[in-house]
């Protein structure tokens, strides 16, 4: 057991870690606003005079797990209207595709408990250009692309500073914190350099009186007292002196009314950029401190800052500095080395690990108290009343306290809980526990809402995502059982004893005719209908959703496995497992037996699966256009053995009934009694014949199959879009495969072309399964045309090579993932920095979207891990995306 895989058996090495948001302005927690306005509410500009009640937010910051105390650095380049202590981006309005981060700035390494830590940001020697950001994005349409920091020429001389920030643990609440900077320049440069250290302001609450302190007596050092902390000193190994200010909200500047505090939040900005020495505390204490570097940078010159944050009292706090991260980087090493065995590759070991390093960055202390949120705290100013009905009202059990993992801190610094079961996969490789307790965290009784919903996310908690959480818990307790040689039955089990109660939420809730057809709204496939699909149609009609149906029989057919695996431990739970063996064949029959009509959501004559418009009068009309949600009854498969049917006794004799006394169930899916490969049985939504049919459609280069994966949807509506008429208006529908052209869900999320992480991993699990029942025999043309035929397996490699493309340096250098700048694909001081984008271009592979979403996208991490051999695959009982081994 290497040094890492010992500290993540022990939970306190996780105190301190890289929780801190990128962005706390402009998100629902802050906004106290009358409208609901949140964007408007705090701002990029009022973040640094306003004290945040719900969370704090810096520079490649690190805290405590509860956010006490906060350590981050901030940068002053002596042109630029304000100290650089938070990244920049648009908002929602300004942005010309929604919210957009405008800052460069790469997360490189990080070890699960954080023991080692490493990002660059580059930071522009000219003055930051945040009017020509706002005012030029301003001025493009929704069918231009964004106004990037680079357009701007501030990087065209190389006048910018290259920051690396590193971080080595000591031990559990001793931390180095390394900078190297480097002039890029050809000409001297000056920098002043900030590493801050503060407490979240809690006092101001109300609930009791105390105030924690932080003094200095020398300037190269800080003590901090906080009764709950044990880091008591902050060391400067080169620093001219310590400024203090208070974390208290500068009212003056702000509302026009007296202060708390003398000294604000803002003092110390005040007076590194104004010189006024009334900003900041002459008595060197308070709530928040800086250390004061003012240094000048010869052309190319590369200079190393070193401090530690400390639970000892030291007097030679550098002395081991070197030594302590000369051995957490070696082990490091070691940690990936392991996990890396096998990728023969150095760029796919160097993407892999820059995408580890997203996932681990990207945790965040994330605190929301519903019920506090809409009454207020005892020492603030009530909420205005409106609150209590513009969102979250009926969530008022809820109250998150943890750190989560966040899809991006800067432009989505709140969980999303379809997202999140997408991350725990590729955490489960690195921290199977960590993978475990953040599936069971949105089971607990303070997220989960009493009627069975999960939370979906902050703008409207309500809100429908698919119900992917089962299969996250399940590929998650395989991984961890195969990684650690044994099930952890207690996760398992209490997962599943929630997730009824999530099933059951679907049933009452999102079936309104009781027929087992699903709707659901969005559904998290942003702008993927002809129109939007959470409003409500005109005339009554209502949609009979093909995705939510299918979503539902794959959360059936997760419950049945999940059931079956406890089945072999405790056999009362054969008949849960018999229960939604049952649920998925009323399922499979609504989808083909919907109304008196006997209307299926399968059209026959264009053999795919489409949404479908009922009316009052019980008519219905397909909507006939090709994206995928008709793909999405892929992932409703399972296949099990017969060596685990002979196991359970009560279901196999349960199942044997069905077959023989509801024959016109069993014909609706695939043949059961037919064995596969190695005596093993399939339950899915498609025999072969339907499977084929999708799957011509999905791989024709014309339609879904992308040089860089599967599409969201087809590319024959680029030259055709997609026409209807309903109730005198017109809808139309075009291929985009890049940004947004709509103004819906903000216009910065775009399903009408991309490729997108999470439906492509999902298809290539499939496929996986599907090939694990069906012989190699079992063809497809690949692609669609060629002549070429492949097995199933063969085929869900492929897609795994097309999204590794994204990332990857092709033959001429370039990764796509970089777009369209020349200097992104040529230049080495950017080009193996790797961004892990939302979503990519249909055609290109190019990022788009958030910029540093590895949350579901860091599933590269997993298609490039190795796969398991097949008889690790047959120990395992579930085949697991990869590259083939």
């Amino acid at each position: 057991m290497n040094s890492e895989k010992e500290r993540l058996l022990d939970i306190t090495w996780k105190k301190w870690g890289s929780y801190v948001s990128n962005r706390e302005w402009g998100t629902v927690r802050e906004d106290y606003s009358e409208d609901g306005d949140a964007w408007n509410y705090t701002t990029h500009d009022t973040a640094e005079a306003k004290t945040y009640r719900w969370g704090e937010e810096g520079i490649c910051g690190i805290c405590d797990d509860l956010q006490k105390l906060v350590f981050s650095v901030g940068f002053w380049n002596k042109k630029d209207k304000m100290v650089k202590e938070r990244f920049f981006g648009l908002t929602n309005g300004q942005g010309n595709h929604g919210e957009d981060v405008k800052e460069y700035f790469y997360y490189l390494d990080s070890t699960p408990t954080h023991s080692y830590m490493k990002m660059l940001y580059k930071y522009p020697q000219n003055a930051f250009p945040y009017e020509d950001l706002i005012k030029t994005n301003a001025q493009r349409g929704k069918k231009e692309t964004e106004y990037e920091l680079i357009d701007t020429g501030i990087f065209d001389q190389n006048e910018y500073f290259d920051i690396f920030i590193e971080y080595a643990k000591e031990s559990q609440n001793d931390i180095l914190v390394k900078l190297t900077i480097v002039n890029k320049s050809e000409t001297e440069a000056p920098l002043i350099i900030l590493p801050t250290v503060w407490f979240r302001n809690t006092w101001n609450w109300g609930y009791d009186d105390y105030k924690p302190q932080m003094n200095s007596e020398e300037s190269n050092s800080v003590t901090i007292d906080h009764k709950d902390l044990e880091v008591k000193n902050l060391y400067a190994k080169q620093s001219e002196k310590v400024l203090f200010c208070d974390n208290e909200t500068n009212n003056i500047r702000l509302y026009q009314c007296p202060n708390k505090s003398s000294f604000t939040k803002d003092g110390i900005n005040d007076f590194v950029i104004n010189g006024n020495s009334q900003a900041i505390n002459s008595k060197n204490s308070g709530t928040k401190a800086s250390f004061f570097i003012d240094e000048k940078f010869e052309p190319k010159e590369t200079k190393i800052f070193e401090f530690r944050l400390s639970d000892k009292s030291l007097k030679e706090p550098f002395k081991d500095f070197d030594e302590i991260f000369t051995s957490r980087q070696k082990e490091a090493d070691e940690f990936y080395g392991e996990i890396q065995e096998g990728i023969k590759s150095d760029d796919e070991k160097m993407v892999q690990r820059q995408a580890f390093a997203g996932m681990l960055w990207n945790k965040m202390f994330y605190h929301y108290n519903v019920e506090k949120w809409l009454k207020g705290d005892p020492g603030e100013l009530s909420p205005p009343k409106s609150r209590e009905k513009i969102r979250n009202f009926e969530w008022k059990h809820l109250n998150n306290e943890h750190i989560i993992s966040m899809p991006d801190k800067w432009e989505y610094p709140w969980y999303a809980t379809w997202d999140l079961a997408f991350h725990t996969i590729s955490f489960s490789l690195i921290d199977p526990g960590f993978a475990k307790h953040q599936l069971k965290l949105f089971l607990f009784e303070w997220y989960m809402h009493p009627n069975g919903q999960l939370p979906a996310y902050e703008w409207n908690l309500s809100d429908v995502n698919p119900p992917v959480h089962a299969w996250a818990v399940f590929r998650v307790f395989k991984i961890d059982e195969y990684l650690n040689n044994k099930p952890d039955l207690d996760f398992l089990e209490s997962a599943f004893q929630k997730l009824l109660m999530n099933f059951t939420w679907w049933v009452n809730k999102k079936d309104s005719n009781g027929n087992n057809i699903f709707e659901g709204g969005f559904l998290g496939l942003d702008n993927i209908g002809v129109f939007d699909r959470n409003l409500p149609l005109p005339n009554g009609e209502h949609l009979e959703q093909s995705d939510g149906t299918s979503w539902m029989a794959m959360f059936s057919l997760n419950m049945m496995r999940i059931a079956l695996e406890l089945a072999l431990y405790n056999k009362i739970y054969e008949e849960m497992a018999m229960k939604f063996f049952e649920h998925f064949l009323a399922i499979a029959d609504s989808l083909a037996n919907m109304g008196d009509e006997c209307f299926s959501l399968w059209d026959d004559e264009d053999e795919f699966f489409y949404d479908a418009l009922s009316s009052g009068d019980g008519n219905h009309m397909y909507l006939k256009l090709r994206t995928a949600v008709g793909l999405i009854p892929i992932f409703a498969v399972e296949v099990i053995d017969d060596e685990m049917i002979e196991k359970l006794p009560n279901f196999k004799k349960r199942m044997k009934w069905v077959m023989e006394n509801k024959p016109e169930l069993a014909a609706l899916v695939s043949h059961w009694e037919v064995k596969g490969e190695d005596s093993k049985h399939l339950l899915s939504l498609l025999r072969g014949h339907r499977l084929k049919k999708l799957l011509s459609r999905m791989l024709d280069p014309d339609q879904f199959l992308s040089d860089f994966g599967v599409r969201a949807l087809s590319k024959e509506y680029e030259k055709n879009p997609y026409q209807l008429n309903l109730n005198g208006t017109d809808y139309s529908v075009k291929y985009t495969p890049a940004e947004s052209d709509s103004g819906l869900f903000g216009g910065n999320s775009n399903w009408r072309g991309p490729i997108w992480f999470p439906i492509n991993f999902l298809i290539i699990e499939s496929l996986q399964r599907f090939f694990f029942y069906y012989s190699p025999d079992f063809l497809v043309e690949y692609p669609t045309g060629s002549g070429n035929y492949l097995n199933l397996d063969e085929i869900a490699d492929e897609l795994s090579k097309r999204l590794s493309k994204i990332f990857l340096e092709d033959e001429n250098g370039n990764r796509p993932v970089n777009g369209q700048y020349p200097r992104f694909q040529t230049d080495p001081d950017f080009k193996d920095y790797i961004p892990f984008y939302e979503y990519f271009h249909g055609d290109s592979g190019r990022g788009v979207g958030a910029s540093h979403q590895t949350g579901w996208t860091g599933l590269i991490a997993k298609i490039l891990q190795p796969r398991f051999t097949k008889k690790e695959i047959a120990a395992s009982e579930t085949a697991m995306p990869g590259k083939a081994k």
